[in-house]
């Protein structure tokens, strides 16, 4: 604790947990606020604290702006005291909804539902998943919500069953009851359902008091699963598993204010069989969350038309002084009545005058020369004029390739297009073959593209 007191001053308690306390802190320097969770348990290396799950999943989860940031890690070897620095919050969401007598706007409820489970969605989707989402773990700060307390979490590629003691209760899917350790991701989205509905009602929707309370409270309210639904359940913990049948009262009784989307929503997520249950980017897409996906849709298009415009400014180069051209006025005798136009004239540098052709001879021979050209060049285009209109096939005429092929006339014939002009570059040689066709095959890349396997060993979770 010695190493956090030389760059931090501690304000107060903030939290304390099973495994961690949370404490205040502000930065000497900087004077900025930070969380400070000082873990109870004390470690022998700094690999050793390196394999954390904790610290692992935060590392692979930034930057998300639904996930607590891990700021610092201040590992101390002579006591073993391990501190994470984390960003500060404001509470928690127990802490919202603890002791409130109304209920709050649906619209906000919505608003932090749709943060929560776009957090789990970003770790599910790098292959985490965190075993403990309750109220809790769950914090906000100016209504900007982020998961956090990773301690618990684990791979989605890691083997079962998993044997450690894992989510608060009333929070826990049915397979994390019935079975020993054979569940999955999964879970995490049935405790989603649950707090989404105590944010709702301001009451938790499964309050059991031990394990099987918490299955019979699961049963009054969702009533029992089908017999094929608990035949998947095959790793049993010896429970029996003849419960009795019962239909189930619903959860539209204990929400008599919500609309009939988030109630619809609630269902697909605390479905009693995981492989029916919604993930996490399915309930993001679902109608309930329809005006925040418009407005997440606005603020991108918003965000790629600003990156555009920043890019356009940063690749137009303003114009140097000493590349301007400079324009002089002309000097005009005053006497002139239009003074106006006079004003608005410009020097223009004076052409060097042409050479006689009197006074070069051998000018005047090579413009002699061009002149019988030209005359040459008049009658082969009237020859082929006429050709063209009789049919008749045009005399072989042999071109000096020197000259350009625009210098000569030519008439376009509008029913043989290739027959309406001379051709007067070298022809091509027979032996020229045009390139082969790509290979076939090559259309077809993308369809036997294969995506590269995730690595399946978890990386220490």
């Amino acid at each position: 604790m010695n190493l956090v007191l030389q760059k931090y001053r501690i304000l107060g308690k903030k939290g304390e947990g099973t495994f961690s306390e949370v404490l205040k802190c502000q930065h000497l320097k900087e004077g900025s606020y930070w969380a400070c969770k000082k873990m109870k348990q004390t470690y022998d290396s700094l690999e050793q604290v390196n394999n954390l799950r904790e610290i692992q999943a935060m590392r692979r989860l930034s930057p998300h702006a639904n996930i607590l940031e891990l700021q610092e890690v201040i590992f101390d070897k002579k006591s073993g005291t391990l501190v994470l620095i984390c960003e500060l919050m404001d509470m928690n969401i127990y802490e919202l909804i603890r002791g409130k007598r109304h209920y709050l706007p649906e619209r906000k409820v919505k608003h932090y539902m749709y943060q929560l489970l776009k957090s789990v969605e970003h770790m599910h989707r790098n292959g985490i998943f965190h075993r403990d989402v309750k109220p809790e773990n769950i914090l906000i700060r100016e209504d900007v919500l982020k998961l956090a307390d990773f301690g618990s979490c684990r791979s989605v590629y890691s083997k079962q069953p998993y044997t450690e003691y894992i989510s608060t209760r009333w929070y826990r899917a049915p397979e994390c009851l019935l079975t020993d350790g054979y569940y999955t991701y999964k879970m995490d989205i049935w405790s989603v359902g649950c707090v989404f509905f105590e944010i709702l009602s301001l009451h938790p929707l499964f309050p059991g008091s031990n394990e099987v309370d918490q299955i019979a409270k699961i049963h009054d309210i969702m009533g029992t699963p089908e017999a094929s639904v608990l035949g998947k359940l095959k790793k049993s913990r010896g429970m029996n598993f003849n419960f009795p049948s019962k239909k189930g009262t619903g959860i539209e009784r204990l929400l008599p204010h919500c609309s009939q989307e988030s109630i619809d929503l609630i269902y697909q997520m605390c479905t009693y069989d995981p492989d029916e249950r919604i993930t996490a980017k399915q309930a993001i897409r679902h109608p309930y969350f329809k005006d925040l996906r418009d407005a997440d849709k606005r603020a991108a298009l918003a965000a790629k038309a600003k990156e555009k415009e920043e890019e356009k400014k940063e690749h137009v180069r303003p114009v140097q002084k000493d590349e301007t051209a400079t324009i002089t006025t002309l000097e005009v005798d005053t006497s002139r009545t239009d003074k106006k136009k006079a004003e608005t004239e410009i020097s223009i540098p004076s052409l060097p005058k042409a050479p006689s052709l009197q006074s070069h001879p051998h000018i005047f021979k090579d413009r002699k020369k061009v002149d019988r050209v030209r005359r040459h060049r008049r009658v082969l285009a009237e020859s082929q004029h006429q050709y063209n209109h009789t049919g008749l096939s045009l005399p072989k005429v042999s071109m000096n390739p020197s000259f350009h092929t625009s210098s000569f006339g030519g008439h376009y014939n509008a029913h043989n297009p290739s027959a309406s002009t001379v051709s007067l570059l070298p022809s091509l040689s027979s032996t020229y073959k045009p390139p082969k066709p790509a290979n076939k095959a090559n259309k077809n890349i993308f369809g036997s593209y294969q995506l590269p396997s995730l690595d399946r060993r978890g990386a220490g979770f």
